[in-house]
């Protein structure tokens, strides 16, 4: 059989994107459901560290000097946007805090940087959402610390509920994660926020915002939408209302 190789100019050119993860990450499949097929992710991670899910872990794998570390290890595949994808770790500080780490990972190279809590910033702004519930698996210092990030954000948390977890988090089963954010939900909430990029929720978004009239937006939802936007391409996966910011 005669096959003309030159007629084939090879795959679809790939277009990369850097993730930084906490050491216990274990939703890569989940990350790459809400990426186009021309899109990779390369992946690097934070040291391992010997503490629970806390205020003390997150600010461990927030590192500044670790994320710079971590950009470096990425960068020889030359990704359009590096991600710091960790919702606890880029809020447990403050907005400045979130700020400085998308500069640290810029300045070790990166051409443009995201974090999941910079994310949710930009789609709260973008949706223009000031109330919302919030649902975690973190215990209760922890999921007051993303109160006060929200609420340096002037947004308001107007319910809140939290699974007391200080690890497993991936275990935790869609039919739980589903009961708890209708529980979660309240009458003055614009949207709810389900935080963790270690949660899976990627089947129950559509479903959820169905059955609620309102967005339900996640952490490994909200990372990938911003750095999709700033690669400019197009959401994939669920999300009514992230679909329809440009």
């Amino acid at each position: 059989m005669d096959f003309d190789f030159l007629a084939f100019d090879g795959p679809l050119a790939q277009r990369g994107i850097g993730v930084i993860a906490p050491f216990d990450l274990a939703l890569e499949r989940e990350l790459w459901r809400w990426v186009p097929m021309e899109v990779s992710l390369h992946l690097a991670r934070t040291p391992y560290e010997p503490v629970p899910v806390s205020m003390e872990m997150a600010r461990l794998v927030s590192d500044s000097h670790h994320l710079a570390s971590a950009t470096r290890d990425v960068l020889h595949v030359e990704p359009e946007v590096v991600a710091y994808l960790c919702t606890s770790g880029s809020f447990v500080n403050g907005v400045d805090y979130e700020r400085s780490l998308t500069k640290a990972i810029c300045d070790a190279g990166a051409p443009d940087a995201v974090t999941t809590s910079g994310a949710l910033a930009e789609v709260l702004h973008q949706l223009d959402l000031h109330r919302v519930s919030v649902l975690t698996p973190y215990d209760g210092d922890l999921t007051q610390a993303l109160h006060d990030f929200l609420g340096e954000l002037n947004v308001e948390t107007v319910a809140s509920d939290h699974l007391g977890l200080g690890g497993g988090i991936w275990k935790v089963s869609y039919r739980t994660i589903a009961e708890r954010i209708l529980a979660a939900d309240h009458g003055e909430a614009e949207a709810i926020f389900v935080s963790c990029t270690n949660l899976p929720t990627y089947d129950l978004i559509e479903p959820l915002e169905a059955a609620l009239g309102k967005p339900v937006l996640t952490a490994n939802q909200l990372t990938m939408w911003a750095c999709l936007r700033r690669m400019g391409l197009p959401i994939v996966g669920p999300g009514k209302w992230l679909r329809d910011v440009s």
